[in-house]
Order: C-alpha cells, then sequence, then structure tokens
C-alpha cells in the first residue's frame, strides 16, 4: 500500500498505530540524524507513518527526536512506534 502524502498540520496523532517491530530497525539513529540535519541545515525529512486509515507521510523538519517522540514544528509530536520509513 502507498502511502498517502500530507500536510503536517493535519496530522491526527490519536490516529497514529504502532508500526511492528519489523519498522522498528535503525529508525532511531535516522530520527537523531534527521534533527540534525534539521537544526543544523533546515534540511527536510519525509516521515512515513501508520494509522489507522492506513500509511501517511510528510515532508517536514525534525525539531527533535528521542526514544519516544518526534517533534515537529507547530508542537506536534509523532510517537516513534509509529513511524515506518525515514528519508532525507
Amino acid at each position: 500500500m502507498r502511502a498517502e502524502l500530507i500536510a503536517k498540520e493535519t496530522i491526527q496523532v490519536r490516529q497514529i498505530i504502532p508500526a511492528g517491530a519489523a519498522a522498528a530497525g535503525d529508525i532511531t539513529e535516522k530520527l537523531q540524524a534527521a534533527a540534525r540535519l534539521g537544526n543544523t541545515y533546515k534540511s527536510k525529512t519525509v516521515l512515513t507513518f501508520n494509522t489507522f486509515s492506513g500509511p501517511k507521510k510528510v515532508e517536514t523538519t525534525v525539531w527533535s527526536a528521542t526514544e519516544g517522540f518526534v517533534q515537529l514544528k507547530h508542537g506536534i509530536h509523532i510517537p516513534v512506534s509509529g513511524i515506518i520509513e525515514v528519508e532525507y
């Protein structure tokens, strides 16, 4: 199934569900790198995450990343457990 590209302002955090252990891999390392790129170079990252209505993706700057959440602009926090893929 293809991920639908959405605007970060339309992310509904309550709709995000865990992506599963197969997606976990090196997501945390990629998110840390995305945060460094975003803060240093204002580079955008494409985050693909799992929702009740299927995978969604957003192109945005990652402000910070912890083991539990990724912080985007406007106070949006995406649970790391729901992230399927990180591209930068």
